[in-house]
This record gives C-alpha cells, structure tokens and sequence, in this order.
C-alpha cells in the first residue's frame, strides 16, 4: 500500500480556488483552500505530478513535520527528532527558506540558520565531513514556516520557483509571471475556447507570457516539461522511476497535442527591440507553429484570424506603477476600448490593471472582476463581452448648438450686430471649407475689422478667443466695449453656451513667454485632425498646444513621413511627431527643454494608441545636436522667437542662432532627406549663406491655409536638402 504524504501547494494570492480546481484535476486527496495556497494529501507521484503539470503553483512542498516550538531550542530540537539520514547525506548540500517568527527568533535568517545547525549537527561524521550550503543548487531545500508557536517543516519538490518555466529568458520591462498570466487564462476560460477552435491574441504582448501560456494550455503541454533541475532531484527518497513514467506520459501528450491544428495565437508589441526576444521565448518553449508575434502599435492593431473565428483578446497594460505617468495611461486606456468597440466586436477580452479606475476608461462594462495581485500590488481581472449592449456612453451633458446655427436671445446692438454680421459671414464660407476638408478646428476669424481686434478659432463646439492691442487710434474705453460687442455675438452666431468661450488677451510676446501658465484648470480635451487626435487646454496657456496655422506643414509631414526616421526638434506638444507617427514613421525622436509639453506629447501618443517607442527628449536643442550621431531622413524645427530659459547653458535668438542651428541640424540630415524650418518670428531674415551650402526653398505659401489668408505672415517655413 502506498505511503499517503501531506502537501502545501503555495500560489499568488487571489488565485487559490482556481488552485484547488486544478490540484483535485491532477489527483489529490482532502484538498482544501488556504491563504496563498492549498493543503491536500496523495502518494508521492501526487507531489512529481504537481510539480510538472501545475499551471498555478509557487512551489509543492512535502510536509515532513509538525511541532510546537516556544522558543529557538525548541525550534532545534524539534527539527533534530527527525532522521535526517533518509533525506541528505553528509556530503550533500542544503537551503533553508524560513518564514515567519517564534520567541526568540527575532529575523529569518536567524531561524534559517537554527534549523541549519540542527540538520548538520545530526549528519556530522566522525571525521568532520558535513552538508554544506547552496543556496542556488541544493540537494535538499527545506521550507519552514512558523506562526503561532507552531513549525511546519517541509522539503521543497520545486526547486526554484515553478513559475519559471524555463523559456523566458529575455523579458520586457515590467513582466507578468508565468503563473499568474495562467490564472487569467483560466478565468477568462481559454482552454474551453481553444478546444472550441476560438483565437486569442495579446495587442502589448511584451515577453510573451500570456502567448505562449495559452499555447502550452491549447496544445495540452505541461508547463514545466522543459524543467531539468528539480528540488527532489538529489532528494534521498526520490524515485526516478515514478518520475520517469510521468514525464514520458506527459512528452507523449505534448506530442499529441502539437500534431493538432495549430491555435490561432498572435501577439503585437510596438518596440521593435522586444520582438526578437519574444520570437526567441517562443522557440524555446517549442510553439514557433503555434505563436507568431508583429511589430504594431496599439493604434494599428486589428486582429484577422486566417480562419475568421471569434476569440479572446488578453492584456496586460500598463497601469502606473512603474511604466509611464497617470495622464498618458488615461488616453491609453480610452485607445485600448476603442480599439476594442471598432475591431473586435464579438470577441471576448480579459484586461489585467493595477488601476481599476484606468479600465473605466475604455468605456466597456466587465460583467465579472476577480481580485488578483501582481507580486504585493493588488490588481483588477476585468471580463468584458465585447458587444455594443457592454459600451458605455460618454458622460457630460449634451452640446448646446453647433457653430453656424442662430440661438433665439436678446437682440444685438448696432456694433455687436456689425461684428455679428461679418463673423457670420466668414463662417459661412470657411465652415462649408472646414467640413469639405474634414477640419473641426479652424480659425474663423482674425482681426478682419481693426476695431474688432481678435482672433477666433473653433476647437469642435468650443470658441477660442484672443484680445489683441488695440490700434492707436482706438481708445481703451472704446476697445473694452467692443470687445463687450463680441461677446456678447459669438453665442448667437457659433451657437455655443458662453462658458464654451475662452477669453485671452494676446500681446506681443517675447521668447517662449506665450507658453507661460495662466491658470491651473488643467482641462484638457481631445480634437480630431485628419487621422490624429490632439489634446488642447484652452484655458491654462496663452497657446492651446496646437497651432492651427501650422496644420498644413503637419499634413505634408504626414505624407512624407512612412518608412522615415522623424527628428521633431522644439517639438512643443509632440503634434508633428503624433502625425508622422500615424502615418508610419519608422522611428520618432522629438526634443524640447520642457517637461511640461514632452508630458503633453506623451499624453498626445497615448491618445493614439503610440508608445514611448517614440522617443521624448529633454534636452537643450543645440548642446543635444551637438552630441548626436544619429541620421534621419525626415526633420522639423520650430524654434521659438527667443528663449532664455534657467536650464539653458546659453540664451537661444533665432535670428542670431539660427544658422548654427540649421548647420548642425543638416548634419544630421540622411542622403535623400529633407528638413523643414519654420518661425513666425515676422521680422526674421533667413541668412543668404544658408543658399550657398544647401538647396534652400521657401515654402510658406504652400503652408498656409484658407483660415489664415489674411494673415499670411503668421510663420514663414523653408525645405532645406543638400546639394548634389
């Protein structure tokens, strides 16, 4: 009759049931549920078949003793009452794990140490020869937990963690461990997926841990096949018979297993860098036919099974423990879920988040949440049925009008309704422009009549309104009341509730004095340029962080930008960078001084769906020149009027500066590449020198809009490529 033995199964927190499932599957006896673990009972090819087929499991601990122990003596002398002979010669080596407190044992490795000398003490020979120590390869490696003046001592069958399957030898950033990617796996139900023929696919696969997880489960493999070291491995009681069947039981099913169709499994990862280690945890595990895994952005992905089945979408983004900041994450998430709503519709997806507040973001309701933890971090499993009936609706109040629609108030005096009359006028004309060309922000009028001296541009169902200095002719009584005029018409003519109008007073300005902070609303809202999604603050800066005027270079970058590497210097919030990203960019760089507006441009890559892939520089644009080596074909510089900022070496003068700057900026520059420079600086002089080293073109014309021909010399921009 076979000896019946005691096991601790321990696990990640939070997936205990799931244990206990999964240890009654694989054959035990009276198993029960604990805190991070489960205890049950069965022969000892129970504990060998644990060890090689848990999916779940930290580690299987046979349990040898139970005493009690009031101090550091008792503690000895309970571990001495057992025949150590059976388990460890006295030329082997051992490790103790040591948990817990007693009496007396003020620390762990005091603990560990007592249970050490005890051990040793009894296997001592007469001629000296002792075990020694290994912590990294022992032949026996013990695990003694105590709590309540009570000692459980165990033998660990593991080894090292089983979590470490052996194939993921080169991992990402933050990775997630092997057994707990599994628990989501099984929660999210995957093995009664895969055997019903569904796909899965991971759009941030990292490593690759959740890929190739879900293959091992699809293809019936056990996840510690590849496993060579063992902690019963040089263990006296072990028997390599038992163990042998087992394994050749389990080669035989794995076997099997990869003569079946293969699942459709594919991952996408957005940093180039990764996608050769993962392919390489792939191989490892021995799934290359079974897992493939793409370079893609967020933003592109879109999954097309070849045999066009529904499936489960698993990820683990990011949350802000250590990757990234709260601000991008948001729109990351917002991405994420509408990514989700417009290519996955029908799938199922299971989204693992330190932050249960960034889920929300994605406007898909969980019909189930399980509490998990990452390590310490507690985490949310979020199930989501990917069908219209699980979208939540965005929240807010509905829009009170659209530009161009009349609202019934108070009659206009005779200088409003003047004002009134011409702001109708240009909307009329440039609004039936602005829908033809698919622009939602515009500027709709600017200064057309000098007593009326502002600036309107529309962001979607919001009006952005800029004071400029009055004419001299003007008197500041008679200004202040024009400007009352305009107020008071821009509600009737763009049909828009008055808090939806922002008021600036505009200035002439000095260096990168237009980007200094008005206020700290921090109201940020997204708007849609051709394919791209900007954020703009209409309130805290004099500038909103999108210079409309600049939209048609943005385009024409766009155009040029696929397969290119884009230097994006002073890139302010990154919108270029957004755009030539969007369009295919091979790589960005975009450098500013600023953390201010690189927050912003990540917050603008988030939005879309684009990782730090593209990289974000803080750095003074001349000292970063003059150490870079790399080359692009694509570059973009506009540079402020001045700046003087306290993390400058050196003040920056554009008119002074700048052929120092375009010179180094060339060098730079890749055969075949093109570089574009631009100021709106209005008394800048571009230096005749700059023609005799380079192809030089001005290009200003082709960069301005509709909505700024009255002001055609808002900026002035060159193409610059070098001569032949």
């Amino acid at each position: 009759m076979q000896q019946t033995l005691e096991y601790f199964v321990s696990c990640p927190k939070g997936i205990e049931g799931l244990l206990l499932d999964e240890v009654r599957q694989l054959g035990a006896d009276q198993a029960k549920e604990t805190v991070a673990g489960v205890s049950c009972q069965g022969d000892l090819a129970l504990g060998y078949r644990l060890c090689l087929w848990s999916r779940l499991a930290n580690r299987v601990l046979l349990v040898l003793d139970r005493f009690a122990a009031e101090d550091a003596a008792a503690l000895y002398q309970g571990v001495s009452a057992i025949d150590w002979a059976d388990h460890l010669t006295a030329e082997g080596t051992l490790a103790v794990d040591f948990s817990g407190r007693l009496p007396g044992v003020d620390n762990t490795h005091f603990g560990a140490l007592k249970v050490k000398d005890a051990l040793v003490d009894q296997l001592r020979q007469p001629d000296g020869q002792r075990p020694g120590v290994d912590r990294v390869q022992p032949d026996l490696r013990l695990n003694v937990h105590c709590r309540n003046g009570q000692v459980q001592l165990a033998v660990d069958l593991s080894g090292a963690s089983l979590h470490q399957r052996g194939y993921r030898l080169q991992q990402g950033a933050a990775p997630l461990k092997e057994n707990l990617a599994a628990a989501i796996l099984l929660r999210a139900e995957w093995p009664r997926r895969a055997a019903a023929g569904e796909a899965l696919t991971d759009p941030m696969c990292g490593s690759g841990t959740f890929l190739v997880e879900a293959a091992l489960m699809a293809a019936d493999i056990a996840p510690n096949l590849q496993r060579e070291r063992w902690g019963f491995s040089a263990w006296l009681q072990h028997v390599p018979a038992v163990w042998q069947r087992l394994v050749a039981e389990a080669r035989e099913r794995a076997e099997a297993g990869l003569q079946k169709t293969p699942a459709w499994i594919r991952g996408y990862e957005a940093d180039p860098r990764l996608l050769q280690p993962v392919r390489n945890n792939i191989q490892r595990a021995g799934l290359s036919d079974w897992v493939k895994v793409y370079q893609g952005e967020l933003a592109t992905f879109a999954p097309q099974p070849d045999r066009g089945q529904k499936g489960l979408v698993v990820c683990n983004p990011p949350y802000g423990e250590r990757l990234g900041d709260t601000a991008s994450l948001v729109y990351l998430y917002q991405k994420l879920g509408e990514v989700l709503r417009q290519h996955c519709q029908g799938w199922e997806a299971a989204i693992f988040t330190g932050n249960p507040e960034l889920g929300k973001r994605m406007g898909i309701r969980s019909h189930k949440q399980y509490n998990l933890f990452n390590g310490a971090l507690p985490c949310k499993l979020l199930l989501m049925h990917l069908q219209p009936e699980a979208y939540l609706l965005e929240g807010g109040e509905p829009t009170a009008g659209q530009p161009g629609v009349q609202a019934t108030v108070a009659r206009l005096g005779e200088s409003a309704q003047m004002f009134a009359n011409r702001l109708q006028k240009n909307l009329k004309t440039l609004g039936k422009w602005a829908r033809q060309q698919g622009i939602s922000c515009y500027r709709v009028y600017d200064a057309d009549m000098p007593e009326f001296a502002v600036a309107i541009d529309l962001y979607d169902d919001w009006a952005h309104v800029q004071e400029y200095l009055a004419p001299k002719s003007i008197s500041e009584d008679k200004a202040a009341e024009r400007l009352q005029d305009v107020l008071a018409a821009l509600p009737q003519v763009l049909g828009i509730p008055r808090e939806q109008i922002v008021l600036k007073q505009r200035q002439r300005q000095a260096g990168k004095q237009q980007y200094q902070r008005m206020a700290q609303q921090g109201q940020f809202m997204p708007v849609q340029e051709d394919a791209v999604k900007l954020l703009v603050n209409l309130t805290d800066y004099l500038d909103t962080g999108l210079f409309l005027d600049h939209r048609p270079m943005r385009l024409r970058i766009a155009a040029e930008a696929s397969g290119k590497r884009l230097l994006n210097l002073f890139c302010y919030t990154g919108s270029v960078t957004v755009h030539a990203a969007m369009a295919g960019a091979r790589r960005t760089t975009s450098v500013d001084l600023s953390n201010t507006y690189l927050d912003w441009a990540r917050r603008n890559l988030a939005l879309n769906g684009l990782s730090d892939l593209h990289q974000l520089v803080r750095a003074d644009v001349m000292q970063w020149l003059a150490e870079c080596r790399d080359e692009y074909e694509l570059i973009f510089i506009d540079p402020p009027t001045f700046s003087n900022s306290k993390r400058m070496d050196d003040v920056f003068d554009v008119q002074r500066d700048h052929v120092a700057l375009l010179e180094m900026a060339m060098a730079r520059l890749a055969p075949g590449g093109v570089l574009y420079f631009s100021n709106n600086f209005r008394r800048f002089k571009l230096d005749p020198q700059l023609s005799e080293q380079f192809v030089v073109e001005d290009i200003t014309q082709q960069t301005i809009d509709r909505d700024f021909a009255r002001s055609p010399k808002i900026h002035r921009t060159w193409r610059l490529t070098a001569k032949a």
